[in-house]
């Protein structure tokens, strides 16, 4: 039995501090009961929290580590890096470096721009595309999240060309005037908005492969689909590759699925895990942001020297060693096969969704496809299943509703022990 007397007392002080205990709402367990564990460090593909509990994980920071945590190459890059001061405001050559870098990468990004986020980049790419285009409205789909600017916190109208309204407290009703919510995949219902709203929709935004209504594949036809109503209509599409860019494949999901996107967002995988983001596309789109046009955006620290050199770490060996994503993609099928037979032995019927090294268990018996589907899952369930596998050593997301990431720290040894794990907890939350 795993308990954290030392995490339970952090969690009490920090709630006199911080907004609920914690600085993101996810790590306050709300969904799955309990306490948050509070870590202390991390090495490979292990967790330990300040009781001195040991846990293999499965978030890595939310996508970025998948050499697992402070891979060498990547803690020497910051190390050089640091005696040279931590922050310049002012120009790099590793900035030129890096960009080349994700340019000869991601097939749709011919120029691009660094953040500090991943919120900050999609942020950025709405302002972007409505400067471009010259239009005021946007079109998401329910279950993407693309961080918590105004206008992504929107939830869907009762029909198919309702209006948006606000999600949160804090958005205006204008800014949910100008965002449209569509299902996922759901190409006759961007058709149904585009055609009610023509000439006024600047971008369409989505996740190419969603990872934030737990683990959701585009149908094949989904993607095309988007992109050639965007090109029709002279649409500007944004994937948001925040979770998915180099962790699919060299070139993230667009590269897998053949489908260029005309702007993409990029999140903390670009600083080998630190804090920074980045938006790009083609070069026309590109030059509307100031100094070179007139579309507003900054920051002092974009560009930040230390995360600028982590980023250059990770992405060259991505990019030197595609075998990485083959080992990734192997020790998650071994994994998906190792759970799909536990629930055969224990006469279960719950949907597993995988892409390369991503993977989510949705408990229900149905298909999951869109945020509908998705919510089928028994999320009480699921907080069972949580609380029994941490017991168990082993750290998942604490929400039905996300991705789980796979990194290569993760040994064959260390898939029997995920899988016996997975065995012994779905045994005790049945009945």
């Amino acid at each position: 039995m795993k308990t954290a007397p030392i995490s339970e007392e952090l969690f009490q002080r920090a709630q006199n501090f911080i907004p609920g205990g914690v600085n993101s709402p996810v790590r306050a367990f709300r969904a799955v009961g309990g306490n948050p564990r509070f870590i202390k460090s991390a090495k490979g593909a292990y967790l330990f929290d300040e009781d001195g509990n040991r846990y293999m994980e499965f978030i890595n920071s939310w996508g970025p580590m998948i050499l697992g945590h402070a891979a060498e190459i990547v803690q020497e890059a910051v190390q050089q890096a640091i005696p040279n001061s931590l922050s310049f405001g002012a120009p790099t050559r590793k900035e030129i470096e890096i960009a080349e870098l994700i340019i000869s990468m991601v097939p749709s990004i011919e120029k691009v721009r660094m953040v500090n986020s991943g919120t900050e980049a999609t942020m950025s790419a709405i302002r972007v595309a409505r400067g471009y285009t010259g239009r005021d409205k946007i079109i998401k789909f329910e279950g993407c999240y693309h961080g918590h600017g105004d206008s992504f916190l929107i939830a869907a109208g009762s029909g198919a060309i309702t209006l948006g309204v606000p999600d949160s407290p804090g958005v205006t009703k204008g800014v949910a005037n100008d965002t449209l919510t569509a299902p996922y995949n759901n190409l006759q219902a961007v058709q149904t908005l585009v055609d009610a709203n023509r000439g006024n929709v600047a971008a369409i935004i989505l996740e190419p492969v969603a990872g934030n209504m737990g683990l959701v594949l585009p149908t094949p036809e989904f993607l095309q689909g988007l992109r050639d109503l965007c090109t029709k209509e002279g649409i500007v599409l944004i994937f948001d590759e925040v979770m998915t860019g180099f962790r699919l494949a060299p070139g993230g999901a667009q590269q897998l699925f053949g489908v260029t996107p005309d702007m993409t967002t990029l999140g903390k995988i670009i600083g080998g895990g630190m804090p920074v983001g980045a938006y790009g596309g083609k070069k026309e789109i590109m030059d509307c942001v100031a100094p070179a046009g007139p579309v507003y955006q900054a920051g002092t620290l974009s560009g930040n020297p230390i995360a600028m050199s982590a980023g250059m770490a990770m992405l060259n060996y991505l990019k030197n060693n595609p075998q990485v994503y083959t080992q990734l993609d192997e020790t998650t099928e071994r994994m998906i096969s190792g759970m799909r037979n536990n629930m055969q032995q224990l006469g279960l019927n719950y949907t597993i969704n995988k892409v390369g090294s991503m993977f989510t268990i949705f408990f229900t018996d149905q298909p999951v496809t869109d945020f509908d589907s998705a919510k089928t899952s028994d999320t009480a369930l699921f907080g069972r299943y949580f609380n029994e596998m941490l017991q168990r050593g082993i750290y998942l997301a604490p929400s039905q509703y996300e991705s789980l990431f796979v990194s290569t720290a993760i040994t064959p040894e260390l898939v029997d022990e995920y899988i016996q794990a997975n065995y012994d907890a779905l045994k005790a939350i049945q009945g």
